[in-house]
């Protein structure tokens, strides 16, 4: 995997939770398996609220199919 060096700047509170936790050597994959793991949330957010706008959007479509042939799906049934 090609890599790439970066100067980020975070608060030491957190530079000691990193610490802690992955061991100071590792503060690197910590930090890249912390931002991978965001990206993919944020990607499943990104893929939720699109189907959500299809959803809204068959809802709606088909809403006014149910509307336009209302009447003519009931054309020949006995009345009850």
């Amino acid at each position: 995997m090609v890599t790439t060096r970066l100067n980020i700047v975070l608060p030491d509170t957190l530079i000691r939770e990193i610490d802690e936790i992955a061991g100071r050597r590792k503060r690197s994959q910590f930090i890249a398996d912390a931002v991978r793991r965001r990206i993919v949330d944020l990607e499943k957010d990104r893929l939720r609220k699109e189907m959500a706008e299809g959803y809204r959007a068959a809802r709606q479509e088909d809403e006014e199919l149910t509307r336009e042939f209302g009447a003519s799906d009931l054309e020949g049934w006995d009345d009850y």
